[in-house]
């Protein structure tokens, strides 16, 4: 909570530090690449820093945080938090990087605010971005405890024992640990990050879902090879694609998300479109092999069943749950759509149980669009949960 003198600074200035908290961060990122070259080499995702994202998704969370703190002083974006929280665990963050991103944050808004800057204003925004900080410090100390490694410590070698062509585009690779000890548990729908070198020396790091249930011994992902004319998005998965064969050690992290499988009995909604099929497949495959009854209702929706990545699994999957049913969306039909609709996903119509909790994971205008068709029909929005690939362009903004 803010405290009682930060409160009517944060009140006053907030309108003038969001209207420039692009270009704050803009600069800001900047400054960091530019005394901390390594962190873009090594850490920060390339492709995300050159097409924006990255910018607008600190810009929002940002925003986000200082309105809540200011409009409703009782409450705390946990769920906000806890997404963030996940995201850097799985890079490995620590809690000195904190300080780091205070310094040359401060540094911007100076720069950009220049005069309106008083020692009040810098104090009550200081008190805005340590109690964002330290939450996130805290929560990350727990995911790293629960993980059982030390702060930052979360990569280990694995090791590729097999390869398949899923879709256009789409492969899977199953990992064991390349020591022979266990692969450890996680829980359905989150992820791992994989760290690669690729040929200019940079370490960079892409998150991919654990596309299979939880097993002990092995581990399953899937990569969608990303292309861009533009920017360096695809420059990890490209190189997965193009190099990784059994046989190879990957370097990847701990388990981390919290798009996860909820205990219980009640009925779930799991949708996605593309590539955003790789959570649910985690989740349908864990239902199916501990034989759970509950009423599952699976979207998806695609570009063509060439598209689709483990279509015939998705299939096999539901077919093994008593109470599931598929409905799925192609935009171009084939001799292929038998039992497909044609177009874009429309759940408008479909009956929704009482008590439905809903998983979401696509790409954004597919997760807006079935979030808003839920809402409008009653579901309530603490049961609609999504996962984004990529830096979260919808914080806040729900």
């Amino acid at each position: 909570m803010l405290s009682e003198q930060s409160v009517p600074v944060v009140r006053a200035t907030l309108p003038v530090v969001g209207a420039a908290i692009g270009e704050i961060t803009e600069l800001f990122y900047r400054r960091l690449f530019e005394e901390n070259p390594e962190l873009l080499r090594d850490l920060f995702n390339r492709g995300n820093q050159a097409n924006g994202e990255q910018k607008q998704a600190l810009a929002g969370s940002i925003a986000a945080f200082a309105r809540m703190l200011v409009e409703r002083p009782g409450e705390r974006p946990d769920a906000m938090l806890a997404r963030i929280a996940h995201k850097h665990a799985s890079l490995g963050v620590t809690s000195g990087q904190y300080k780091t991103v205070h310094r040359h944050l401060f540094a911007a808004i100076v720069e950009v605010l220049g005069d309106a800057v008083t020692p009040e204003v810098a104090a009550a925004w200081d008190d805005v971005y340590w109690l964002m900080a330290n939450a996130l410090i805290a929560t990350e100390a727990r995911l790293y405890g629960e993980a059982g490694v030390a702060e930052g410590e979360v990569w280990r070698r694995m090791e590729i024992t097999d390869r398949h062509d899923e879709a256009i585009d789409v492969i899977s690779l199953t990992l064991r640990p390349a020591d022979g000890g266990p692969a450890g548990s996680f829980d359905p729908g989150q992820y791992v990050s994989v760290r690669t070198t690729l040929p200019d020396g940079a370490r960079q790091i892409r998150q991919y879902s654990l596309s299979a249930a939880p097993d002990r011994s092995e581990w399953r992902i899937t990569v969608k090879r990303v292309t861009s004319a533009d920017a360096p998005d695809g420059e990890v998965s490209s190189w997965l694609h193009a190099h990784a064969r059994p046989g190879d050690d990957l370097t990847v992290s701990a388990p981390f998300g919290d798009l996860v499988l909820p205990d219980g009995s009640g009925p779930l909604l799991l949708a996605s479109a593309g590539i955003g099929t790789t959570p649910m497949l985690s989740m349908l495959d864990h239902l199916a092999r501990t034989g759970a009854p509950r009423p599952v209702i699976v979207v998806h929706a695609d570009r063509s069943p060439a598209h689709h990545a483990h279509r015939d699994e998705l299939h096999r999957l539901v077919h093994a749950l008593p109470q599931a049913e598929l409905h799925v969306w192609y935009e171009q039909q084939s001799n292929e759509t038998s039992g497909a609709s044609a177009g874009l996903a429309d759940i408008s119509t479909l009956p929704l149980p009482e008590g439905l909790t809903a998983y979401l994971c696509g790409p954004l205008p597919f997760m807006r669009a079935v979030r808003g068709d839920l809402l409008h029909r009653g579901i309530g929005a603490a049961s609609v949960h999504y996962e984004v690939f990529g830096p979260d362009l919808w914080l806040g903004q729900q």
